[in-house]
C-alpha cells in the first residue's frame, strides 16, 4: 500500500498488528532516521530492545545468504512480545530476497522494516510495497515538520496546549532546523514547562529556541527602529562576532522598514494596514510594527528607506571605508531620527 503523509502517520504511531512490514525511504537521512526510530519504538515497545525482540540486519548480507531475512522473519525469541526485523541501508539489488521474505511472510511473524534512500516510481522494491495488500510504503520528503505532527510530539511530552503566537513560531523554527535539531527542540521545550500547566507561549519559545544570527538580526533592527542608538554598538558586535555580514543586515533593515512604511501609508491607518500585511503577524510583533508605524509616520519612513538604498549601495560598491563602519553609522543615524 502507497500511504499518503497522513495515513503514513497514522501507520507509524499506530502500527497495525499482523502486518508483513513496512518500507520508509527517502533522499534526508535524518528524516528517515526519525520515522524508523519512532515505528520500531511503536511496533515492539520500549523494552522491545532489551529484550531481543528486534533483529538488525545490514542489507548486505543478503547478498551471502539470501534466506537470512525470511529465517529472523520466522525466529521465535526468548521474550513474549511482537517482534521486529530491522533492515537498513537497503538498495534495488536487495529487491529480490525481501519481496520473496514478503510474500512468504505469515501471521505470527515479525514485522520486516525496510529502510532505503530515495527510490525512483520504477523501483521493484519500492512498486513491490506499493502493490502489496498489507505492507506499508512510505515516502518521507524533505519538508518541515507539519502542525499537526507538531502537536502530536508535543501531547506525548505532557503539553497540550498552545497559543497562537506560539504555534506561529513554532511553524518558523520547524522551516528553518534540521528535524533533528527541532526534534531537540521539542524535547527542551517540553522539560522546560515540567510543572507548567499554562498554554505553552512565544516567551516560553523564546527562552528554550538556540540563539541564531537571526534572532540578533531581528533584535538590531527593533533596535533601530525604536530609536535606541545606545543599544546599536554591543548588538552589532556580537553579530559580527558570529559572522553577520553587513549587506544581510542592510537588506533586514530595508524590508522592516518597507513592512512600517505599507502599514502606516495604508488609507484606514497604521492599525488597518497592520492587519492587511501578508504573512500575518501576531502578537508581541504586531504591537511593536503598529507601535512603530505610527511614531515614524510616512515622511519619516520614506527618508530612512532611501537612507538604507545609499548604504545599500555603498557596501556593495568599492568604498573604502569598512563595511561594518558604514552600517553602524546608518544605523546610528536611523535611530536618532526615530527619537525626533
Amino acid at each position: 500500500m502507497k500511504l499518503s503523509k497522513s495515513d503514513a502517520n497514522a501507520w507509524i504511531a499506530r502500527p497495525p498488528e499482523n502486518r508483513p512490514g513496512t518500507l520508509i525511504y527517502g533522499e534526508d537521512g535524518m528524516r528517515v532516521a526519525l520515522k524508523r526510530q519512532e515505528l520500531v519504538a511503536n511496533l515492539i515497545g520500549p523494552k522491545g530492545d532489551e529484550e531481543m525482540r528486534l533483529e538488525r540486519i545490514p542489507a548486505g548480507d543478503l547478498a551471502a545468504e539470501k534466506s537470512a531475512l525470511s529465517d529472523a522473519l520466522r525466529a521465535q525469541g526468548f521474550f513474549p512480545g511482537p517482534r521486529a526485523v530491522l533492515l537498513e541501508d537497503a538498495t534495488n539489488t536487495h529487491a529480490k530476497p525481501i519481496l520473496a521474505a514478503l510474500e512468504d511472510w505469515r501471521p505470527g511473524d515479525a514485522h520486516m522494516v525496510v529502510i532505503c534512500r530515495g527510490l525512483k516510481p520504477a523501483s521493484p522494491l519500492r512498486k513491490g510495497f506499493e502493490k502489496h495488500a498489507q505492507a506499508a510504503s512510505i515516502a518521507i520528503y524533505d519538508e518541515p515538520m507539519g502542525m499537526a505532527e507538531m502537536r502530536e510530539a508535543l501531547r506525548r511530552s505532557g503539553l497540550d496546549a498552545i497559543d497562537r503566537d506560539a504555534e506561529a513560531a513554532l511553524q518558523t523554527h520547524a522551516a528553518q532546523l534540521d528535524p533533528g535539531d527541532f526534534r531537540q527542540l521539542l524535547e527542551k521545550i517540553a522539560l522546560y514547562k515540567t510543572g507548567d500547566a499554562t498554554p505553552l507561549s512565544e516567551a516560553d519559545l523564546r527562552a528554550c529556541a538556540p540563539a541564531s544570527t537571526e534572532a540578533d538580526m531581528d533584535e538590531i533592527v527593533a533596535i533601530v527602529a525604536d530609536g535606541q542608538p545606545d543599544r546599536i554598538g554591543p548588538v552589532m558586535r556580537s553579530l559580527w562576532a558570529q559572522g553577520a555580514q553587513p549587506v544581510g543586515l542592510c537588506i533586514a533593515a530595508q524590508r522592516h522598514f518597507r513592512t512600517l512604511l505599507t502599514a502606516a501609508a495604508d488609507p484606514g491607518g497604521a492599525g488597518s494596514g497592520v492587519g492587511k500585511l501578508r504573512p500575518p503577524v501576531y502578537g508581541p510583533r504586531r504591537d511593536a510594527i503598529l507601535r512603530q508605524a505610527q511614531d515614524w509616520g510616512v515622511l519619516r519612513l520614506e527618508q530612512a528607506l532611501r537612507l538604507l538604498t545609499d548604504t545599500d549601495l555603498s557596501l556593495r560598491s568599492s568604498a573604502r571605508a569598512p563595511d561594518t563602519a558604514v552600517l553602524e553609522r546608518a544605523f546610528i543615524r536611523l535611530a536618532m531620527m526615530g527619537r525626533r
